[in-house]
């Protein structure tokens, strides 16, 4: 792994010019971010597999969120069912944050929830309020900038028009800004956007993504709409995190620019459009410097056919 001075190019080879910025920017409704953000999802637990749920130390989890934002990023995305025996990744956002700077925006998502002992439950377009009404008491905020419905994987084929609307009456009483979808499908996207505008769709993508997977994005960009993967970095690992062992591609393409293989897999990503965004999640602070770098990575030519091979 590299060090936080080994970053991927003489632009930005000390973390004191990594910045968010280079990653470009897009606009989530009248928000606009930079392309490179930060998930919550590992803060609240110890090590980088969210299965663990041993706490995390809170003061390093709130001095990666605040070094984050000293990066330039302006893009958090977390929820409340992100957490652990004694951490929640809202109330550790509230607390190293707030108050907030004024162009940071946090991105929540509802649907599911969890129980004490951590088991998820799913909650009924009725429950949504007092999710929406949970996020907002953590965060300390009066509104909710971006709200994702989060779907389950059983829920592919199902109709989100009640849940949908249900957080579309949310947005109209002022409690939430804008509104996305997570986990979803075309079909789906097309049902809520016939009943609220959708400003972006949260769901699994990256470089290790089978190749129907690349049509989805490229519709949403062809909506104007931000395509916002997940695991992007994880790949199949999806909570458990990255692997140690990579394709021969990858490797070959973080040796030519002197990069890690995480930071090729998000520059891949954010190379998939303008419309595309990252939210990579890490409780590590050299972690952090290294994704926050890889937005200032530009992939070339060869370097993406050899990838897309």
């Amino acid at each position: 792994m590299h060090s936080s001075s080994e970053t991927i190019s003489a632009s930005a080879s000390v973390s004191a010019s990594v910045s968010a910025a280079a990653s470009g920017t897009w606009k989530l409704g009248d928000l606009t971010v930079n392309r490179l953000g930060f998930g919550s999802m590992r803060l609240p637990q110890n090590g980088e597999a969210f299965a663990d749920r041993a706490p995390s130390d809170r003061d390093r989890a709130m001095g990666v969120l605040r070094r984050a934002v000293e990066l330039g990023v302006n893009h958090i995305d977390t929820a409340a069912f992100y957490f652990s025996p004694l951490r929640s990744a809202n109330e550790l956002i509230n607390s190293a944050l707030s108050p907030y700077p004024e162009d940071l925006v946090i991105t929540t998502k509802v649907g599911p929830g969890r129980d004490p002992s951590g088991a998820f439950v799913w909650a009924t377009p009725e429950q949504l309020r007092g999710q929406v009404e949970e996020n907002l008491r953590q965060l300390g905020r009066d509104h909710l900038d971006v709200v994702n419905l989060r779907l389950a994987g059983s829920q592919a084929s199902a109709s989100v028009a009640d849940h949908f609307g249900a957080l579309a009456e949310l947005r109209e009483a002022g409690l939430i800004r804008h509104l996305g979808i997570s986990n979803t499908t075309p079909e789906q996207l097309a049902e809520a956007r016939r009943i609220a505008p959708v400003v972006c769709v949260q769901n699994a993508y990256g470089i290790d993504s089978p190749a129907e997977a690349h049509a989805f994005p490229r519709a949403c960009g062809e909506q104007g709409i931000a395509f916002v993967p997940f695991f992007a970095i994880a790949g199949a690992g999806r909570e458990g995190g990255a692997s140690s062992t990579h394709d021969e591609a990858v490797l070959k393409v973080a040796r030519g620019h002197g990069a890690t293989p995480a930071q090729v897999r998000l520059a891949w990503t954010l190379h998939q459009g303008p419309h595309v965004l990252a939210i990579p999640g890490t409780g590590n602070p050299d972690h952090l410097v290294e994704n926050v770098a890889a937005g200032a990575l530009r992939l070339t030519d060869e370097d993406l056919a050899l990838l897309a091979r």
